[in-house]
């Protein structure tokens, strides 16, 4: 149980350093602390926060240490006991219990009770004479007694004493001096003049719980209009809630709604010659029509969307926007704000480039206007607007091209009123850009998951984003594909390629999407050299066929189902690798804290062949006995097995089975494993 602190001043961080008494106590290397505590770590409720730090003082004093923690509302302090680790290295930790942000600190102290009665054991072992001691034990506690309110507390202590003055026994006074409830007392109530506080006040960031386990689907509105090659609306895709829903995604994710440019407007497969009948690119936003604030009139009104979400909220299903800031030539904004805009030297406006790409259709905004403060608000205001439609998940396109302290003001104002808003961050650039962003409040991000292949890819990247500071602060949302990308190992693996790349998406990270219905159909058709789909749906109406054989529905079904029927796959930081013989067999195990749910996961990354070997289960770190059966249950195939020992063996025909998704439950009695297999 959380101990209040018996001082309840909020700012008690920053008084502690400023006492006149000198400072003893170390307290370094603090973790988590992310860049010196200039940026929070990220949590929702549920989860712990696990503090570490170096904690030491002169001599051969005891010190003890207490972690502080307080949600943002309240002013006093609760506190947690931090263990010794060894090496001077302590640890403790506190629960998440409230959708509010946290502050933690740490305060430690010398324990002058346990430093005396430690030393008296020592003299008494040596059959030294500790009468003395003995009277320097009661100066201590009668000291500790003028600190202490509670009478049953005092009346313990005053016990302690009286044997203490007796002297006759030592047999009786040292186990006395050892009893737990006069270490709890002696250990709360200490000299807070002798303590020392961790000199910062560390925030943690706590968001709703599906910025933490959340499924996305992705689709294009305007390909799914009642009839072939018509453009879609809003109303024609609340027909989709129902098998989306029943396919268990919970995030519907959709590119931009706004109005599409047409001054330049790209055709089909970007190419700058476009029909009339062509759509454009959605990415270009705005014309005659509005801009970021407007909705592209095939797809509907206002009206119509906010019809589009209170359906969508029928099913479970939320809906997420895109952000993109960035216009086409014909947005209101290039004639209201040119200033906001780059000009060249030609007197003509400068779009989108990135060498040797060319996005003609679309123009960056220029955030180092003199009029910046304007642009901000605005661009503020846009978020707003959709927030007050009912849209509470934003995927922001190409953070990574805007100032990083754009983002780190916006998401703040935005919070400020409307906490439950969710960022997920699309940028596929250099790390150290990508953390800069989480860092700055995006609550999801995308990553390098769509690239990684090998066995030895998938436990250094997962590693280096589960294992280290980058766990506190970047929550990934793994994409096996998205409109831009169509990675290799899609375009040739086949069916097999992208059922192995969905189990690893969703069992891999707590947070996973898919651009469908591309996926769902394996789509792979790719141009030539790139990893870009041809006659790509950013360009074009596509009629899809929901249903056609091969589709992938019910196996996302499937894989949605065991990770919300099973808690360990809705954490990410949880993931341990297994070992197997076979570097095409990858293998990791996720589990509860508790360990009452423990899934294993054996992926063949191969997807033309079968691959065979033995996998090694870490039975001491599961805490199942080595010589006591346990059950397999393969979630994926509904198949049960009994197994035994830590060495399994492991056959994946891809053309059968691609993965194993196996919740292994140890035997207790035989009457329960029957009942278990019935």
């Amino acid at each position: 149980m959380p101990k209040k602190n018996n001082i309840s001043d909020s700012k008690i961080v920053n008084s502690q350093r400023k006492s006149v008494h000198p400072t003893r106590i170390m307290i370094e290397k603090v973790s988590p602390e992310i860049d010196s505590g200039a940026f929070p770590i990220k949590r929702t409720i549920g989860e712990n926060v696990v503090v570490e730090a170096n904690i030491f003082v002169e001599g051969h004093d005891e010190i003890a240490a207490v972690l502080l923690y307080r949600t943002a509302k309240e002013r006093d302090w609760q506190e947690a006991d931090m263990k010794p680790l060894g090496n001077d290295r302590w640890a403790g930790s506190f629960p998440i219990k409230k959708e509010e942000d946290y502050f933690y600190s740490i305060r430690a102290f010398v324990d002058k009770f346990n430093t005396w009665r430690l030393s008296l054991e020592k003299k008494i072992a040596d059959a030294q004479d500790v009468s003395v001691d003995l009277k320097i034990g009661i100066q201590i506690i009668e000291e500790m007694k003028e600190r202490i309110k509670s009478e049953e507390e005092i009346k313990m202590l005053n016990v302690c004493i009286n044997e203490l003055k007796k002297n006759k026994n030592i047999n009786i006074v040292l186990p006395l001096l050892a009893n737990e409830d006069l270490l709890e007392v002696t250990g709360k109530n200490f000299n807070v003049h002798n303590s020392v506080v961790y000199d910062k006040e560390l925030k943690v960031t706590v968001e709703r719980k599906l910025a933490l386990f959340s499924s996305w689907y992705e689709f294009f509105p305007r390909s799914w209009g009642t009839k072939p090659g018509k453009h879609g609306s809003l109303k024609d895709c609340e027909e989709l809630f129902p098998e989306i829903a029943r396919m268990g995604f919970d995030v519907i994710y959709l590119p931009p709604i706004y109005p599409v440019g047409e001054k330049n407007r790209k055709g089909a497969n970007n190419s700058v010659d476009c029909k009339k009948s062509e759509p454009g690119c959605p990415w270009a936003i705005g014309s005659k029509d509005g801009g970021h604030k407007a909705i592209h009139p095939e797809l509907g009104n206002l009206a119509s969307f906010k019809s589009f979400i209170k359906k969508a909220k029928e099913f479970n299903l939320e809906i997420a926007l895109d952000l993109a800031y960035q216009c086409s030539p014909d947005h209101p904004y290039v004639k209201e704000h040119p200033e906001w805009f780059k000009w060249r030297p030609d007197g003509k406006i400068q779009y989108a480039e990135n060498p040797p790409k060319k996005y003609e259709d679309v123009l960056p905004i220029n955030f180092e206007t003199d009029d910046a403060e304007n642009l901000w608000e605005e661009l503020k205001s846009v978020v707003l607007f959709w927030i007050e439609q009912g849209v509470y998940i934003f995927r922001v396109d190409n953070p990574h091209t805007k100032p990083f302290l754009f983002w780190d003001w916006l998401i703040s104002e935005i919070k400020k009123d409307h906490p439950d808003t969710i960022f997920l961050s699309e940028s596929f650039t250099r790390p150290s850009v990508m953390y800069r962003l989480a860092k700055g409040g995006f609550s999801q991000s995308y990553t390098y998951f769509t690239w990684r292949n090998t066995k030895q890819e998938f436990i250094e990247y997962l590693t280096e984003l589960t294992q280290t500071e980058v766990a506190e602060y970047f929550r990934p949302n793994f994409w096996p594909n998205t409109p831009d990308i169509l990675p290799e190992h899609l375009q040739y693996g086949g069916r097999p390629a992208f059922i192995m790349r969905a189990v690893l998406a969703a069992t891999l990270s707590s947070n996973f999407g898919i651009y469908g219905p591309v996926f769902e159909l394996c789509v792979a058709d790719a141009i030539a050299g790139k990893e870009e789909y041809l006659n790509s749906e950013k360009y074009e109406i596509k009629q899809w066929d929901w249903n056609k054989e091969g589709h992938l529905k019910d196996v996302l079904a499937r894989l949605n189902k065991i990770r919300k029927e099973n808690p360990a796959l809705q954490i990410t930081r949880n993931i341990r690798f297994c070992e197997t013989n076979n570097d095409c067999l990858l293998s990791y195990y996720k589990a509860t804290a508790d360990y009452s749910n423990i899934i294993l996961v054996v992926v063949n990354l191969d997807p033309y062949h079968t691959q065979i070997g033995h996998l090694k289960i870490p039975l001491d770190e599961l805490g199942i006995e080595k010589n006591r059966t346990y059950l397999a249950h393969d979630l994926l195939s509904g198949d049960k097995y009994i197994w035994q020992g830590d060495t399994n063996y492991i056959e994946l025909n891809p053309q059968v089975a691609s993965a194993h998704i196996i919740r292994i439950k140890q035997h207790m009695r035989r009457e329960q494993d029957f009942d278990y297999f019935m």
